[in-house]
């Protein structure tokens, strides 16, 4: 994880311990409240309006990197095996992406051919290989960082590659919350590289904008699958009348 990333996350730390929110900081710092969510999802601070956010929480940048340093190790991945554990167990997995969605235990059981008592075994079992911390009444806190993401090609990859693409893209993409873009161009190197990076700053904006959401009553959220994928690609119907 990035440095910006560390004092980012921990000026986001300060501001909830502080009960400060994005609306009551925009109004002291000057600012909109949407212009502020942006600032923290684009990680776009100027030193000036880092200093005028420490003001208002009280502390100095010396503060802020002690919180930045004190603040836990989490991972981006999980281990291979970890996630053959995972795939070798539906109701772990399950278990683990709700963890993932911040879906109380209730809210799971009630939904779910699961009993109470298997989500907190399974819970356990993500404790233990420290995915989360299982902690009082089953709440859990999540030991991984906004941008997890599991292993290319790896064992959670290739189950959805081979269970759920066919199931996921069967459908018309035409509903509310819905959207299929197929946009097929010729790019340089250069710019190829460039559009893989903006795919990967649009998947952790909206990694941030889940966090963030997660504040909400889980009434107010619904889950939405998200899918980037770019590569060289000729469909088999163009490859057959290519000329030898």
């Amino acid at each position: 994880m990035s440095g910006t990333t560390l004092l980012i996350d921990a000026l986001k730390r300060q501001l909830k311990r502080r009960g400060v929110t994005y609306a009551a900081l925009a109004q002291q710092i000057g600012m909109s409240e949407a212009s502020v969510k942006r600032l923290f999802a684009q990680r776009s601070f100027t030193l000036e309006r880092l200093e005028q956010v420490l003001v208002v929480l009280g502390m100095d940048f010396a503060e802020l990197a002690h919180a930045a340093a004190d603040a836990p190790q989490l991972i981006t991945q999980l281990t291979y095996a970890q996630e053959e554990e995972l795939i070798g167990d539906t109701k772990l997995l399950l278990v683990a992406v709700a963890a993932l969605n911040e879906v109380p235990v209730e809210r799971l059981v009630a939904a779910y051919r699961l009993s109470e008592a298997e989500a907190v075994q399974c819970l356990l079992r993500l404790d233990r290989i420290g995915f989360l911390v299982l902690k009082p009444n089953n709440r859990v806190k999540l030991l991984v960082t906004r941008t997890f993401g599991w292993i290319p090609d790896g064992p959670i990859q290739n189950w959805f590659r081979k269970e759920a693409y066919g199931d996921y893209l069967d459908a018309h993409f035409d509903g509310p919350g819905e959207l299929l873009r197929l946009v097929n161009v010729m790019l340089s190197p250069a710019s190829s590289r460039a559009l893989l990076e903006r795919l990967r700053q649009v998947a952790d904006e909206f990694s941030r904008q889940h966090q963030d959401d997660a504040r909400l009553p889980y009434d107010e959220r619904h889950a939405v699958t998200f899918l980037l994928a770019a590569r060289p690609w000729m469909p088999q119907a163009f490859q057959h009348l290519l000329r030898e």
